[in-house]
């Protein structure tokens, strides 16, 4: 049974950091999959942030319009680990953070591409 889990969510003053975690256990070669990052702020529905490509795929790393430049994907394949680093961070990126395993090897932006599903982590930017 795949397991997705994140941490790292909190409240932080606007303009600070935070870094995101999210380990995934019961499924092999991990690596073959791209990961990513949905957030749902209250009242809203559920958005992309970013995805990161498996290492079979050349299409790398792509950000939803409210990540681009202050927030940064990685992994890290040996520790079945993904990352969000986020900066500069906003009180309109207050929201619950999901982190996803895909079905597919390239990157995609809909919900509909990922199979296996985090309970999200919260993060809570302060003005």
């Amino acid at each position: 049974q795949v397991r997705v889990v994140e941490s790292g969510g909190g409240l932080v003053q606007a303009g600070g950091s935070l870094t995101l975690s999210c380990v995934v256990s019961g499924r092999t070669s991990l690596s073959d999959y791209a990961m990513g990052w949905f957030r749902q702020a209250p009242g809203k529905e559920r958005d992309f942030v970013a995805a990161i490509a498996s290492r079979w795929s050349a299409s790398g790393t792509y950000y939803g319009d409210s990540a681009k430049g202050r927030f940064s994907i990685s992994r890290d394949n040996t520790k079945n680990t993904m990352y969000l680093q986020m900066n500069s961070l906003k009180p309109e990126d207050t929201a619950v953070y999901y982190c996803a395993l895909s079905s597919r090897s390239d990157v995609t932006m809909t919900e509909n591409g990922y199979r296996d599903w985090g309970q999200g982590t919260q993060v809570t930017v302060s003005s």
